[in-house]
Order: C-alpha cells, then sequence, then structure tokens
C-alpha cells in the first residue's frame, strides 16, 4: 500500500508535535515542522535527531536509516512554507480560538484537496471546524503522550467531515504503527471519557472519609490489578492536565452526575500540588520517590472469636472455605451467638445497611469484599459499620491476614472500594456504546493502550459479571441517593438477558 500521506505539516513543536513528527518521518513522510518560537522547532529537530541516533548506537536502527528519517524532517519558517503539505496536523495550545484562527489560515494556504487535523484532546472538531468554509476535510487526530509509545490514536469526525478524510487518517495510522479508533465528536472523545470512572471515584472515597490515598491506591493495585493507583496516575500526569479535563467533560455534559469531579482535587491545583514534577500532589516526593503512608500492622490477637458467616454472603462457599483454611472457628446456625464475629459480603450496599436490614448487631458486623476470586487478588478488603467494636475489628484483620496476605480496614463504604470503582468504570464504558460515541472493539482497544487497564471496560464487566455490576450500582443508588449510579440502559438491557457487554446489536 502506497504511503498515505506524502508531506506533513505539523503545527507545534511541543511534546506532542515532536512525537507525532517522530513518527510520520519513521512511516516515511517528509515532515515540516513549524512553531511560532523558532528556536523551538531547531531544539525539536535536534532532540529527535539525537533519539534516532541512540537508537542507532543501541542497533536498533541502522545508520544509514537514522540518517534517512533525520532527511525527512526538516524546518517550516512560516505557515505559507506549508502549501503543499497533503496533511496539517496541529498540536498548538488547548484553546479554542486560537486553533480555530490557525485552521483558517492554514485554509488558505493549503491545497483544497489537503486534510486538515487537529490534535486536541478535549474541544469540540465541529466547533473548531465552524469558521472554515471546507469544514468537511477537517478531523481530530488525538494521539496521546509519548506519542512514538502510546500506540493508540482516535479518529474523530465532526458532523460535516468527510468520510473519506476518516478513512483517510484511519490508514495513515496503521502505516506509522498507531492503532486507529473511530469516536464521535463529543466530549473527551473515547479515552479522556471513559477514563473518568477511575479518578473520580477515587476521589469520591476519600471524601466520604472511607479510606486515605495510600490506602486506595494499595487496594485498586493490589485487588483490583491496576499498574497505578488513581492518585499515583494523577501524580504522574499532573492536575494541572487531569484536572481541567474532569471539569471540562462534566461541564460540557451538562453536569453529567456521573462524571463529577470533586473539590479536593480542585483545591490541590489551586495551591500548585500537582504532582511529581513539582514534588508535591497527592503525595510528597523525596528524590522522585513517593511518600506513602505506611501499612498499618496486623493486631495482635490472644483468643479470635468463633465467625459467623450471612447467608447472602456474595461468594459464600468460598468465603467458608477461606474461613476454614485460615483456620476460624466457624458458626453453622441460623443466626450469630452472642460472642461471635459476624461476617457480610454485599455489592454495592454499605456495611450498616446489610446489618439492619439482616437484625444482625451492628457492634459485631464486620464487612469483606469478595466481589473477586480471593486465589487471584493480593490484598483483602474489610470494612467496619459506625458501630464496630475496635475488638471485633482487629479480629477479623487478624485472622484474614493469617496467610500472609495483605489486609486494608476501611470504614463504611457502598461497594467497598474496587466493586464501586470496578462498576462505575464499566457503567461509564456501557453508555459510551449507548450513546454510539464508538464500536465497543474501539472503545476496548482505546481504553487498553491509552489508559493501561488490566483489560478493557467491557471485557471487566463481563470477567466479573454484568449482573454483579448492576446489583452494585442500583444498590449504590439506593445507598447514596445518587443518580451518578444509575445504570447505562447498554449495562441494564445486557445484564438482565446475560448478554455480552461487547455484543452490538444487528
Amino acid at each position: 500500500m502506497s504511503l498515505q500521506y506524502k508531506n506533513v505539516a505539523v503545527v507545534g513543536a511541543g511534546a506532542m508535535g515532536r512525537g507525532i513528527a517522530q513518527i510520520a518521518a519513521q512511516a516515511g513522510s517528509q515532515v515540516y515542522l513549524f512553531d511560532l518560537d523558532p528556536a523551538a522547532v531547531q531544539a525539536a529537530i535536534q532532540q529527535l535527531q539525537g533519539q534516532w541516533q541512540k537508537l542507532c548506537d543501541k542497533q536498533r536502527i541502522s545508520q544509514e536509516l537514522a540518517h534517512t528519517y533525520a532527511g525527512r524532517l526538516q524546518s517550516a519558517a512560516a505557515l505559507q512554507d506549508l502549501a503543499d503539505c497533503d496533511l496539517v496536523v496541529e498540536a498548538v495550545v488547548e484553546r479554542l480560538d486560537i486553533k480555530a484562527r490557525l485552521f483558517k489560515d492554514l485554509e488558505a494556504i493549503v491545497a483544497p484537496t489537503a486534510v486538515l487535523a487537529s490534535n486536541t484532546s478535549s474541544l469540540s472538531i465541529t466547533a473548531i471546524a465552524a469558521a472554515l468554509k471546507t469544514p468537511q476535510r477537517f478531523a481530530g487526530y488525538h494521539f496521546f503522550n509519548p506519542v512514538p509509545l502510546m500506540k493508540v490514536v482516535e479518529v474523530i469526525g465532526g458532523l460535516k467531515t468527510d468520510g473519506a478524510v476518516i478513512e483517510g487518517l484511519r490508514t495513515y495510522a496503521k502505516q506509522m504503527g498507531h492503532a486507529p479508533v473511530i469516536a464521535q465528536d463529543t466530549p473527551g472523545f473515547i479515552v479522556n471519557h471513559a477514563g473518568r470512572g477511575y479518578g473520580t471515584e477515587a476521589l469520591r472515597i476519600v471524601s466520604e472519609g472511607v479510606a486515605d490515598f495510600s490506602t486506595i491506591d494499595r487496594i485498586l493495585r493490589d485487588q483490583a490489578g491496576f499498574k497505578l493507583g488513581p492518585f499515583e496516575l494523577m501524580d504522574l500526569t499532573g492536575l494541572d492536565v487531569s484536572q481541567p479535563v474532569m471539569e471540562s467533560i462534566y461541564h460540557q455534559y451538562f453536569e453529567e452526575a456521573r462524571y463529577r469531579p470533586s473539590v479536593i482535587s480542585a483545591q490541590r491545583l489551586t495551591a500548585g500540588l500537582t504532582g511529581r514534577k513539582v514534588g508535591e500532589g497527592f503525595y510528597k516526593y523525596i528524590d522522585n520517590q513517593s511518600q506513602t503512608s505506611p501499612e498499618p500492622a496486623v493486631p495482635v490477637v490472644d483468643e479470635l472469636p468463633p465467625v459467623w458467616v450471612s447467608p447472602r454472603a456474595t461468594r459464600r462457599l468460598e468465603l467458608l472455605q477461606l474461613l476454614k483454611n485460615l483456620g476460624a472457628k466457624i458458626e453453622t446456625g441460623q443466626s450469630p451467638s452472642a460472642n461471635a464475629l459476624t461476617l457480610v459480603a454485599p455489592l454495592g450496599f454499605d456495611i450498616t445497611t446489610v446489618a439492619v436490614v439482616e437484625r444482625l448487631d451492628p457492634a459485631r458486623t464486620v464487612g469483606i469484599d469478595m466481589l473477586l476470586d480471593d486465589a487471584i487478588t493480593k490484598r483483602r478488603v474489610l470494612a467496619t459499620n459506625p458501630a464496630t467494636r475496635l475488638d471485633m475489628r482487629n479480629a477479623a484483620h487478624a485472622l484474614f491476614a493469617r496467610d500472609g496476605k495483605a489486609v486494608s480496614v476501611i470504614r463504611d463504604s457502598g461497594g467497598f472500594v474496587t466493586q464501586r470503582v470496578l462498576a462505575h468504570i464499566v457503567n461509564i464504558a456501557a453508555d459510551i456504546c449507548q450513546q454510539s460515541i464508538c464500536r465497543p472493539a474501539d472503545l476496548e482497544t482505546a481504553v487498553t493502550l491509552g489508559l493501561g487497564y488490566p483489560m478493557g471496560p467491557l471485557a471487566m464487566g463481563n470477567a466479573y459479571g454484568p449482573t454483579n455490576m448492576l446489583e452494585i450500582l442500583f444498590n449504590m443508588q439506593t445507598v447514596y441517593g445518587d443518580t451518578r449510579y444509575r445504570p447505562s440502559p447498554w449495562l441494564r438491557r445486557r445484564g438482565a438477558i446475560g448478554l455480552s457487554l461487547l455484543q452490538e446489536e444487528e
């Protein structure tokens, strides 16, 4: 297949522009790099030449290929120098007025057949194109930083974008070694939209006093399998980047509750605590190492009480076998004895609600999150209620730590931590499909490559059970009375009939 675009312009010589220029040159295009600051262009070219030379020194590419790549990259002194380009990709500051004015100028310079594309991460493609005489040739082309390593690009059509333009950009993305995903022009497109579930729900958990930053990060790493906890991730990305995206998507969707941001992160941004790059965010950093709070020690309990398990407990048989393996004395009566530690394992409900509904003594009631198979997790999570006695809390902690597996004890929370975060991620992803923003397969590719989740959110919902996700959401909506947790029709219908969340309608 011949190269889709032979002459490519990149406007903006920052990190994103440099990355786009690099993979375009490596694909075989002649690349013209322009920036209002000529020094930035020269610095970018030198940096890329140095990078190719390093690859050569490591024998990743030949010296001849390094020279070839470098020869395909040249500076442009003015926008007029881009007149012969087949494709212009913009990667400048995220301001609608600046981007719209730039493309209006470019439209008068390049050929009528040239494609114009924006690397915007949050602005409407239709809005940017509104000032153009030929909006049909304009599209979004959203790469992720660092561009050479993040192998996915969102291709977004505005309301007037020609289908041939989308197909051409899709083909070119593959030629650059990236996976193209097609998205409708909606706030956050795919990745930034789907990513709202992780950080915002974690912030909400903190705001309820359920657990601190370190504990939540540990739970979501060790129990749910994420590479980074949400607060580690926001510190790495920088709140100056993530908080505006949270607020932008929330407001663009007219204050949709599912995307509601948090005052906690807003205050930290105002205080300049943006993350790792400034030495402090949700954590402090010394020599680039985060200073996290230590794990609480396992309590020493001389004699453990007998344990009674609610007949309504999730994975009850597995929980009973786990207790047997841990050497617990298990009560089998219809109700617990006066001295028994009472265990519940709800989906979505908090421990208080379960104790009231099941008429259990709240002082002796502790919850355990059994959504996931205990054998595949590295951490167990227990939850107390406001009346749980300290001796019962300590006994539960000591019992479940007997085999050396890590245990976190949190305050009462509808859905613990993992349940509510996973269900929120799955629900938002399901609603992206319900809105026809993208195909389910493209959603999975975009999130897996763009966010680094352990699996795509729809596959996640399938793995943990669509009916379980529904139960968590319905019960959380009952506990909190918040429309934030209302299930998407995509999830509700597929969960009701036992259909895969990846299943498209004929």
